[in-house]
């Protein structure tokens, strides 16, 4: 089997991971892989697992990238794929438009990826086109099919992001080594309870509410809050608003800002609970499932794919969403009696890879 996944560039993110992800697969089963992307830093990855990577600026959204069809046209009909997998919609856009145009008889099976609550429109709607479209949770599915009515349900395939379970083994625990780093880096933080928000630092992850619940539980002196991720450039503002926002609550001394990390299984291994506070639905959550992987207790917003986790993995965590006053005594009843979480679930890392597989497989025969 050849297969070509197009995405827009090869930098980092979830996208990114899950692209590399399933072409190191393919290789390790004997198939061809190659992916075309604007490049980035994870081609080196690419090219190490065996998958050649052909660089096209094919995610840049202009009105010249047009120019790019009849290249992707040419490119199919030379390589002769058996399946075009597309994941990003300015790369689905030219692919498709390439893709229409060529023999239905001779031209590859098209699959295309929905990996997030995209604005609901006519160019969003791209991702609905393939013979078969991969929703990465049910809360996807339930969204494409509220939204997009020309999308026919027989040709929905929910294939769950997973994590490999050796890379988050249940009960895990840092080093002596990593640990005295860190306490000493972060010194706050030493001999504390963490409740730990991870990931970037945007609106959307709840951090004003992260505020408040820290606030009401200040009067636990075991406590203390970890805010762990980064802060891209463009939201500096946004991060000195939120410190702002601590400091003017009187909880300068009980919240650690770590910045962005190589080291968040640590981190969330450490942490006594983790929240997850997304003030709209994620798609799915990957770094929520990072932590119950490890056995760590979450809390979170039940809605969108962390909704579905907790529903299945740990209902003890679920809070009404965008309502920190109900998170409260949730939170409380993690840190005072918490459940054990399921050494085992589901979203396996190896299940995705056979779920897409099996997509593969469905229009191959």
């Amino acid at each position: 089997m050849k297969v070509f996944q197009l995405i827009p560039e090869m930098e980092s993110g979830g996208v990114e991971r899950g692209t590399l992800e399933l072409a190191r697969h393919l290789g390790s089963l004997g198939h061809e892989s190659i992916v075309v992307s604007g490049g980035g830093k994870m081609v080196r990855l690419l090219e190490e697992c065996g998958t050649r990577h052909l660089t096209l600026p094919a995610g840049r959204k202009r009105l010249s990238s047009l120019a790019l069809v009849p290249k992707l046209r040419r490119l199919f009909t030379e390589e002769k794929p058996d399946i075009l997998h597309l994941r990003s919609r300015v790369p689905a856009w030219l692919a498709w438009l390439a893709w229409r145009g060529m023999d239905p008889s001779t031209r590859p099976r098209l699959v295309t990826t929905v990996h997030g609550f995209n604005s609901v429109n006519r160019y969003s709607e791209i991702m609905t086109c393939g013979e078969r479209v991969i929703c990465v949770s049910e809360s996807i599915r339930d969204h494409v099919l509220r939204h997009y009515p020309k999308a026919a349900p027989g040709k929905l395939r929910v294939v769950h992001r997973g994590i490999d379970p050796a890379d988050y083994p249940h009960g895990y625990r840092p080093s002596a080594e990593w640990l005295d780093a860190f306490q000493r880096e972060f010194p706050a933080a030493a001999g504390k309870r963490l409740i730990t928000l991870p990931g970037r630092i945007t609106r959307l992850k709840g951090h004003e509410d992260f505020a408040r619940i820290l606030k009401a539980l200040a009067d636990d002196k075991s406590l203390h809050g970890l805010i762990a991720g980064g802060a891209h450039p463009r939201k500096a503002s946004y991060l000195d608003e939120i410190r702002n926002l601590f400091d003017a609550e009187g909880l300068g001394e009980r919240i650690t800002f770590t910045g962005g990390r190589s080291d968040l299984r640590e981190i969330l291994a450490v942490s006594t609970v983790v929240l997850s506070l997304t003030t709209q639905p994620e798609s799915f959550g990957r770094t929520t499932l990072e932590a119950l992987g490890l056995g760590v207790p979450v809390a979170g917003y039940d809605h969108g794919g962390v909704g579905e986790q907790l529903g299945l993995l740990y209902p003890a965590g679920r809070i009404p969403p965008n309502d920190p006053e109900a998170a409260v005594p949730v939170i409380r009843r993690l840190l005072d009696d918490p459940p054990q979480v399921p050494a085992e679930h589901p979203f396996t890392l190896q299940a995705m890879l056979d779920g897409t597989l099996a997509v593969y497989g469905e229009l191959l025969r």
